[in-house]
């Protein structure tokens, strides 16, 4: 008898056909698990902003300077900090008491070593030093003025913001932390790394990968520029605010020069004017101060003059 079609085809097959469509045996794959995983473990599986060595990248630069303006600026911002007077000075000028010890070791090793060229520099450098030192109190009384102006009332939205670092940086925070106020570092990553100091508020110490974007952030706020003594990094700052208030990049700020005796020989602005590279109205771009008290006055002094609000 032979079958229908509904019979042959209600009937199960046999053969490569059938076996082509029976189920999966419930056998592991140990190749496509490995495929697997390495798939989870390429970096191109990775979310983008969770993949650190993108991140890090050449071709991330762009995203790394917009992250780094805006952390820094929503900090800033959620803090309450409007206003700042920025101090820049050597890392290398400290309190006079541990000058003084340096010194004493200097002494020590030069005495024990009189033909040694390099201890004798040591020594030379040590004495000025120590003889510098004072400019460290400067700066931590200055910072104290601005900060008890601050928690005063006085200048609610004023804050002293450094470089973050020791030195003459340490003393300006350290003094404005001693008068109880809020005081921003903004700090900088260096192939010797510079660890903050102490006395900045920790919730106002931010780090930076670029110079580029921690200039921005030193004037963006910036009410009022204080150089005290410094090198490379201090003259940086310096100049770098002369030329936008010169060029009217920004509105003009008061510009003070702690050390009216180590400016007039770091630089020579009169031999400046003579050689006719700068204008006889650049000399008055800023000022020299002696004192903590001689910066504040002229700070305010300067902001009563040219209808700044901050300080009226």
């Amino acid at each position: 008898m032979t079958p229908s079609d509904d019979e042959r085809n209600s009937r199960p097959e046999s053969g490569e056909g059938a076996q082509s469509r029976s189920p999966a045996p419930d056998v592991p794959d140990l190749a496509a698990a490995k495929r697997l995983q390495a798939i989870l473990s390429s970096p191109s599986y990775r979310k983008a902003d969770e993949d650190i060595d993108f991140l890090a990248s050449a071709e991330a630069r762009g995203p790394r300077l917009n992250l780094e303006y805006l952390k820094a600026e929503s900090l800033l911002r959620r803090h309450g900090v409007a206003a700042t007077i920025v101090v820049f000075g050597s890392t290398r000028i400290v309190e006079p008491a541990l000058a003084e010890r340096r010194l004493a070791e200097a002494q020590a090793l030069a005495s024990a070593n009189p033909d040694d060229a390099t201890l004798a520099r040591r020594l030379s450098v040590a004495k000025r030093i120590r003889e510098n030192s004072r400019y460290y109190e400067i700066a931590r009384e200055f910072g104290a003025l601005v900060g008890a102006a601050r928690e005063s009332g006085d200048l609610p939205r004023l804050a002293i913001v450094t470089g973050g670092g020791p030195g003459i940086m340490e003393a300006a925070n350290r003094g404005a932390f001693e008068a109880g106020a809020a005081t921003v570092g903004l700090n900088i990553t260096l192939p010797h790394e510079q660890l903050p100091n102490t006395y900045v508020t920790p919730s106002l110490c931010l780090r930076f990968r670029y110079f580029a974007l921690r200039k921005m952030h030193f004037m963006l706020r910036a009410r009022a520029l204080v150089a005290f003594p410094g090198g490379f990094g201090t003259f940086d700052e310096l100049f770098e605010t002369l030329t936008l208030v010169q060029t009217g990049k920004v509105k003009p700020i008061p510009i003070i020069l702690v050390g009216e005796s180590y400016w007039r020989r770091a630089f020579d602005i009169d031999f400046l004017l003579e050689e006719g590279v700068i204008e006889p109205q650049d000399r008055h771009l800023f000022h020299y101060a002696e004192t903590a008290s001689d910066i504040w006055r002229e700070i305010r002094r300067w902001g009563r003059q040219n209808d700044d609000l901050l300080f009226e």
